[in-house]
């Protein structure tokens, strides 16, 4: 007990191995990483000015939106500028306690992105399937109340749990990764502290993977629900709102799975950065994309906004 500890104490920082130790890849990591960083907070902070300012954009489905593009925009910026800061300084070292804290906030944010889609999922399907219902299942203060308790909430408790399952060191400290994450933190672990936290894992991924299904549940629903518009292009519209959240939930869990149930990270593997990739950048670049921008009320608020804009002008 005592050199295990010993050997904690010596482990006051970590060294981010994920990309190869290359001035051309790290140049065009670091080029590439910019470009998505800077196209997905321009993209969710437009997303959270349009449904704030916008009297018209006050529903629940847009409340929940404007809070997806909240945790999407922190989400990205736990991890992506410090790997960029690193290729450009050629600096990969991250303090005990900042990678503590990268790993609270991914897994704290990643949690609550996940829980917010799957309650989209039940908004969509209370809207289209219990329209008579929607306004007193999903009132202004049951949205804030879901948000603020079982989303954000859970997914605090459920990074300093992760957290505190993770950080028992006796191993090098390279870490093959561009971030904090459990999986490359594990194979550092002390022999036998790991068993507790891949339980939790497997745990975790069950519940989530039962929250997929029910997901996969309500879109059943919906999808039957749209068969009985009478319009094509109120089909049309109906689908297109719902359609978006399917392949985010699939990217985000499966892409999770692998990562944490799959290969072993205690060497560099594409593999393993291209899963990480997939569920801790891409989910927040796209979402803009595939669940806001595409909108067409949206859109038209913008176009309105620009077009007063240019006419003030001339």
């Amino acid at each position: 007990m005592s050199e295990k500890f010993t050997n904690m104490t010596i482990m006051m920082e970590f060294l981010l191995m994920g990309f190869p130790d290359d001035w051309v890849i790290q140049t065009l990591h670091a080029a590439l990483f910019f470009l998505i960083y800077l196209a997905a907070l321009m993209g969710n902070l437009l997303i959270f000015t349009l449904t704030t300012v916008d009297q018209h954009l006050q529903t629940p489905m847009y409340f929940f939106l404007k809070n997806l593009s909240l945790i999407d925009m922190c989400y990205i910026s736990v991890t992506v500028p410090k790997s960029i800061m690193d290729s450009l300084t050629n600096s990969h070292s991250i303090s005990f306690l900042g990678c503590a804290s990268q790993l609270f906030l991914v897994i704290f944010f990643a949690a609550t992105e996940y829980a917010l889609l799957v309650v989209m999922s039940y908004d969509r399907y209370a809207a289209i399937c219990l329209p008579l219902q929607y306004e007193t299942i999903m009132n202004r203060g049951a949205c804030v109340q879901m948000m603020v308790t079982a989303l954000w909430l859970s997914g605090c408790v459920y990074g300093s749990i992760h957290v505190a399952g993770t950080f028992y060191f006796c191993g090098p400290n390279i870490v093959h990764e561009f971030f904090c994450d459990v999986p490359s933190l594990l194979t550092i672990a002390c022999p036998g502290e790991q068993i507790l936290e891949y339980v939790f894992i497997i745990a975790s991924f069950s519940f989530a993977f039962l929250c997929f299904l029910f997901m996969i549940a309500s879109y059943g629903h919906i999808f039957s629900g749209v068969l009985k518009i009478p319009s094509a292009q109120g089909r049309f519209r109906t689908v297109s709102t719902c359609m978006p959240h399917l392949p985010v939930m699939t990217l985000f869990l499966f892409s999770g799975i692998v990562t944490y149930l799959g290969t072993n990270c205690k060497s560099a593997s594409s593999l393993n950065l291209l899963m990480s990739v997939l569920y801790s950048v891409l989910p927040p670049s796209l979402n803009p994309v595939i669940h806001s921008l595409r909108n067409r009320d949206m859109n038209v608020f913008l176009g309105n906004l620009l077009g007063d804009k240019i006419l003030l002008k001339v």
